[in-house]
Order: C-alpha cells, then sequence, then structure tokens
C-alpha cells in the first residue's frame, strides 16, 4: 500500500512539475528514465550486462524520425513503429548473445551494436555527422498540438508510465520470477525444467523495444536523431543511470537518470563543461565503491536497519 502511495504521489508531483521546471528538460528526464527501466530490466532482474543498448536507443531514433519526416506517419505511430524495429534488432541481437555469458555476452552485444553505429554513419538516411534533422513534432490523433512543448510533455509523461507500468508488471509476473531464478542461479533453473536461453532472449527484447520507445520519443522532443543516440559513450551511460540509482530496484533507475540529467544540464553551463566526463567517471567509481546498491538501495537499507 506504501508503494501505491508513493506511486500516486511521484506521479501528481510529475504532472505538476512543468509549471515550475522547464518542460524540455522533464521531458529528456522522462526519456532517459525509460530508458534506463528498460536496460534495468535485463540487468537488474536478468543479470544481463549489455553494452550494446545504445544501437536500439539510437536506432529506433533515427528510424521514427525518418519515419515521421519523410514517410509522414502520424507521430504516434511513428515512435511504436521506431519501438518495433529496435525488438526486431533485438531479436537478432539476443539470439547471437545469448549463447554466451558474462563478459562474452557483453563484447557481443557492443560488436554489434558498434556494426550498427558504422551503418548509421554511412547511411543515408540518417543524414551522417549532420543527423537526421527537422523532424516535426506533429499532433496526437490528429487534434493536439504537439508544438507546444506542455502539450508534449504530457504526451511524454503518458509513455513515461505506460512503459514503467509494463515493466512493473513484467517484474511481478510469474516471468519476472523465473527471471530473477535464472538471474540468481541459473543450473538451478535449467535443472528445474525452463527453457533459459527462451526467457533471456523474450527478456533482451523486451528491454530492446523499450529502450527503442524511449529513443523514438526523444527524436520527436528534440526534433533530431544525431550518432550520439548510437554511439557506445550512450551505452555507458544507461549503465551509469542504472548503476547509480539502484540496479534491480524498480525507481532506482529513474532517480539515476534524474540525477545524471541533471548533472549534465547544470555542468555543461558552468565552468565545469569541459569536466562532465571527468565528474560522472568519479561518480561512477564512488558508486561502485561505497553504494554499490545505489541511491535507492541504499536508502532502503538504511530503513530497512532503522525499523
Amino acid at each position: 500500500m506504501n508503494a501505491k502511495v508513493g506511486y500516486a504521489l511521484a506521479l501528481l508531483l510529475l504532472l505538476a512539475a512543468p509549471f515550475a521546471v522547464y518542460p524540455v528538460f522533464l521531458m529528456k528526464f522522462l526519456c532517459f528514465a525509460i530508458f534506463a527501466c528498460a536496460f534495468n530490466l535485463i540487468l537488474g532482474f536478468g543479470g544481463l550486462l549489455s553494452f550494446g543498448h545504445a544501437a536500439f536507443f539510437g536506432g529506433a531514433a533515427y528510424i521514427t524520425g525518418h519515419a515521421i519526416k519523410v514517410w509522414g506517419l502520424p507521430t504516434e505511430l511513428g515512435i511504436l513503429f521506431g519501438a518495433l524495429c529496435a525488438g526486431a534488432l533485438g531479436v537478432v541481437t539476443g539470439s547471437l548473445a545469448i549463447r554466451r555469458q558474462g563478459i562474452y555476452f557483453a563484447m557481443i552485444t557492443l560488436a554489434l551494436a558498434q556494426m550498427c553505429y558504422f551503418v548509421f554513419v554511412s547511411a543515408r538516411f540518417t543524414g551522417g555527422e549532420n543527423g537526421l534533422q527537422g523532424v516535426p513534432r506533429g499532433t496526437l490523433l490528429g487534434v493536439v498540438d504537439l508544438q507546444s512543448n506542455l502539450a508534449m510533455y504530457y504526451f511524454v509523461l503518458g509513455i513515461f508510465v505506460l512503459a514503467f507500468v509494463v515493466i512493473a508488471r513484467t517484474v511481478h509476473s510469474p516471468f519476472g520470477q523465473v527471471l530473477r531464478a535464472i538471474r540468481d542461479n541459473e543450473a538451478r533453473a535449467v535443472s528445474l525444467g525452463y527453457d533459459v536461453d527462451r526467457y533471456k532472449l523474450q527478456a533482451f527484447v523486451l528491454s530492446a523495444t523499450l529502450a527503442g520507445l524511449a529513443g523514438g520519443t526523444k527524436t520527436v522532443v528534440f526534433q533530431l536523431a544525431s550518432l550520439t543516440d548510437a554511439h557506445w559513450h550512450m551505452s555507458g551511460e544507461v549503465v551509469l543511470m542504472t548503476l547509480l540509482g539502484g540496479v534491480g530496484t524498480l525507481v532506482g533507475p529513474v532517480v539515476g537518470a534524474g540525477v545524471i540529467i541533471t548533472l549534465q544540464n547544470y555542468l555543461a553551463s558552468g565552468v565545469l563543461s569541459a569536466w562532465v566526463p571527468v565528474v560522472l567517471g568519479v561518480i561512477f567509481v564512488v558508486c561502485v565503491l561505497a553504494f554499490r546498491r545505489g541511491i535507492v538501495g541504499e536508502l532502503r537499507a538504511f530503513i530497512q536497519r532503522s525499523f
């Protein structure tokens, strides 16, 4: 019951937030919160460390932008199409990667993501180093004009809530319980008769699809898809967001995304603009050494010890 009250209060806060905080900043935060939650689904609950999730995020960003700008698809269908394409790419990547475990799984995902990156560099429809610019926001269901930042914010918030509910439902379903069992003791899960590879692949594809949803939404918000979205640095950022917030928790990646996006936004405009990667690196090291459960994990442990 306490968790439900907390979620309700958080939703009310998000509904009121654009009247106090710049909506575009909030939309960027929500897009990366979706991305981090999607990544946490396979890392925190499946035990799979992927270094290639930028391929799904960036790939969907380009496909969504192209579908809306060139093909003239409605905004909501363009985002959906980009997410589905990311899921299809997840099927291909996951089918190859889940054959290995640990660092070998991570390296395969990184290698495949780099292959996608070089495709995006050379492909015509991506605009190369200039990126895909001038993507129209369009209208929602042909009625609501998304050129308004306020209207666009509530659209993005709706997508975030939908993605969060899907992830929460997945984690607390029988599928999620099996996924945790595989994470904790894969050999035992195999001995109980579960098709471990099938569960891993399903989780990977769902994570890739939701990462694509985040990437496509970000393209519509900023009306731009660039190589930054598909670079391996983006994969590193989502790992940092997840670990900083609390891997294996539902709310942790959201908190981690909020911290990282806020730091990037405010440090970039100050005297430390050239030192942003260094600051983030220091935060990562401190988190790994001193706060291994992340912000939410450590806070939860503190509350349990106190009460």
